[in-house]
């Protein structure tokens, strides 16, 4: 059990949590929810003993293993399904001594220990969470330092799962994934048969993977039991109960206070007042539980409605490569007030298609006709590093603002959620959420006929995601969105496009269908080789025919691996006498033997299946 005993944790001057008390019994899946900037990612640094408590302390059983997240994704030339099977700290280190051990009872207990800890299926069990993730067969062969920094997070994501400690504390694990693998995400955590605490904003994922709610506000931590709309329920409940409490004890007290100022002068009721006082002293007030009303989020309306289609797609070619396009033979039209999300696996070509949407890409063939005077504001995520650190939200206003009164630009950088002293705030201060909030302000500066959001909900907190819908449902124009946020897209979305195969079609289901095609599609080809084409440079597919010698050497060595240990049992078994003498130890070294043959067995089956496939692929 996780004992959380009267734990207060300061940081920089700041109490974030003051004297709270939390258990969570194993096998728990708690979701850790609050506004940004409460104190759940120290927390969990207090939890995984990074960062001293100030007072109170933070207990788990004493064999519990705990798992996050590293903060540095692989970077190395090894495989991805290297890195995630070294994770397991048991088994590669079995493994490495079963290579080198040379006395028989030893050798028995490795064999036998790695058919406890099922390390024989280990490969299989890590290639299905890379495939849940988004990477194929051939992906999982290929260095780590072959893909970009996003691809690599994923990587230290599986490694993490693939571990699965007694004690899983991942934050904000969706940011790195795009819709599938959100799905994928969602349905792995709802089975993890240990305990796991999850920070996150995603509601989805807050109703379909946990069975608790850790809410931290004003530096008290409450346990919920429940999914997050139980959560609310329950809160709700919760504030209407304290109010009504608040409600009573300010009467109880002007009810003591008026007896003690209408008697205190009279020696007759001295006694009595003095007694209504101490009753008073006595009366602790009552917490209030005060909403912290977030900050809505508005899009100025463009000054025309144009025309449809506001843009016609016919027949067109795009990507980065004339020799090889990203999307081919797309045909689209968007009008004025469409709700357009846009799904399929980061790298099929959604950013493309955006940035061909966008006019920042131009068609290889094809044509792309847009309605006179179009006005297209974007925001992406890799923008917020773009901003002017020294600059603030005033100063970045004033900027599209030219020579406007001062207090009109200050008015206008109210508009966009930065009032008074906010607006004079550098950006490199601002928490992501408020960069986020800022150029979002300042991509909708003036009043575009269509927004394209591709991921705008990395750095929001579940009450600005509400913000954000809520503007995006109030904008008169057009919205394209990418984003891994399913609350976001059922909220808003009318149209749903799906972006695979090269190309772009309309999905006519709705997301609960398009999760379970999602989840029997990735865990129908988890064990096989599958394509997907490519998008940017870092996630080009090398050739097939190299991953499958890859495969084929490493089954050769396996095969190597393991008759060595069955010839090292065998010598040890042939001892005359090992049966009389120990039969306990001649016990555990046959059935190490049979396990060793069968893993031997399926070392041969794999290398048979590769080697068919290396001499299909070469003719």
């Amino acid at each position: 059990m996780l004992v959380i005993n009267d734990l207060s944790i300061r940081l920089a001057g700041r109490l974030l949590i003051d004297q709270s008390s939390v258990q969570i019994t194993p096998g728990s899946r708690v979701g850790l929810v609050g506004r940004n900037g409460t104190g759940k990612s120290t927390l969990f640094k207090v939890i995984r003993g990074e960062l001293a408590a100030e007072h109170g302390s933070v207990t788990l059983p004493p064999r519990w293993s705990i798992g996050s997240l590293a903060q540095e994704a692989p970077n190395g030339p090894e495989s991805l399904i290297s890195v995630v099977l070294k994770a397991d700290l048991e088994r590669d280190a079995l493994l490495t001594e079963a290579e080198s051990a040379t006395d028989p009872h030893r050798i028995a207990e490795i064999q036998t220990r790695l058919v406890d800890i099922d390390a024989h299926s280990a490969p299989s069990r890590a290639a299905a969470i890379l495939s849940g993730l988004g990477f194929s067969a051939a992906d999982q062969l290929r260095p780590c330092a072959e893909f970009s920094g996003g691809w690599r997070m994923r990587v230290a994501l599986a490694a993490t799962l693939f571990a699965a400690p007694d004690l899983l504390l991942l934050d904000e694990p969706t940011n790195y994934l795009d819709l599938e693998g959100t799905l994928w995400l969602e349905d792995h955590l709802a089975h993890y048969p240990r305990t796991v605490i999850v920070i996150s904003h995603d509601r989805d994922l807050l109703e379909s993977s946990v069975d608790q709610i850790l809410h931290l506000e004003r530096g008290r931590l409450t346990l919920y039991k429940g999914t997050y709309s139980s959560f609310e329920e329950q809160r709700a409940a919760r504030e209407l109960l304290d109010a009504k409490a608040v409600k009573r004890q300010e009467a109880e007290r002007a009810r003591l206070q008026a007896f003690v100022d209408r008697f205190k002068a009279k020696a007759s009721k001295a006694r009595q007042a003095q007694s209504r006082v101490k009753m008073l002293e006595r009366l602790k007030p009552i917490t209030a539980l005060v909403t912290e009303d977030v900050r809505e989020i508005t899009f100025p309306a463009p000054e025309k409605i144009l025309s449809p289609p506001i843009i016609a797609v016919d027949n067109a070619s795009v990507g980065y490569d004339p020799a090889s396009p990203v999307l081919n033979r797309v045909t689209l039209r968007i009008d004025n007030d469409d709700r357009i999300a846009l799904l399929g696996a980061n790298g099929n070509g959604k950013s493309t298609l955006v940035k061909l949407l966008a006019g920042r890409l131009a068609p290889f063939s094809g044509k792309v006709t847009r309605a006179d005077k179009l006005s297209i504001a974007y925001f992406a995520q890799h923008q917020l590093d773009e901003l002017n650190e020294d600059a603030s939200a005033y100063d970045h206003v004033r900027k599209l603002m030219g020579d406007a009164p001062e207090a009109k630009v200050r008015a206008r950088a109210g508009a966009i959620g930065f009032s008074g002293k906010a607006a004079d705030t550098k950006a490199g201060k601002l928490s992501g959420g408020e960069k986020a909030r800022l150029l979002l302000g300042l991509a909708t500066f003036f009043g575009p006929n269509m927004i394209i959001l591709d991921e705008p909900t990395n750095h929001l907190d579940i009450d600005s995601r509400g913000a954000l819908a809520e503007a995006i449902n109030e904008f008169p124009g057009a919205v394209i969105m990418v984003s891994h946020d399913r609350y976001l897209i059922e909220a808003c979305a009318d149209r749903l496009w799906v972006v695979a195969d090269r190309t772009v079609t309309n999905y006519d289901g709705d997301l609960d269908e398009y999760r379970r095609l999602v989840l029997s599609t990735r865990n129908a080809e988890a064990p096989r080789e599958r394509s997907a084409p490519a998008e940017k440079p870092q996630r080009a597919r090398s050739d097939n025919r190299g991953g499958l010698k890859k495969r084929i050497a490493e089954a050769e060595a396996e095969i190597a691996r393991v008759s060595e240990i069955i010839s090292k049992i065998d010598t040890a078994l042939a001892l005359p006498d090992i049966f009389t003498r120990d039969p306990k130890q001649a016990a555990q070294l046959s059935k190490a033997r049979a396990n060793a043959a069968d893993a031997l067995a399926r070392a041969e089956e794999q290398w048979l299946e590769a080697s068919t496939e290396f001499d299909a692929a070469t003719g």
